[in-house]
């Protein structure tokens, strides 16, 4: 079901219809249709279950910055699977001796 935005900006007004479906939103203003994909978002237990890691070392690597790269919403943390799918590859070593 279509959703009617109203973004103020400045002194005049535009609309935005946004329409969702399964994993796709549409986002239009007028005539024009942008398919725009939206990640899903997982929480911090949901991303260490992903990586098999535990919920404080990812608590303690977003605090150093050696962790996958995190969206924060208000206060909540969330991690989006091809960020997680990112960092995993580029954390792989083919031997021991690799910095």
């Amino acid at each position: 079901m279509p959703t009617k935005i109203d973004d103020k900006s400045g002194t005049r007004a535009s609309s935005l219809l946004v329409t969702k479906t399964a994993d796709k939103t549409t986002t239009s203003s007028g005539g024009n249709s942008t398919p725009t994909l939206i990640p899903t978002l997982l929480s911090p237990k949901d991303a260490a279950r992903v990586l098999r890691l535990s919920v404080s070392w990812l608590a303690k690597a977003r605090m150093s910055g050696d962790g996958p790269p995190y969206h924060k919403i208000g206060r909540a943390v969330r991690y989006t699977e091809p960020a997680l799918m990112q960092w995993m590859r580029s954390r792989m070593r083919l031997s021991t001796s690799e910095q």
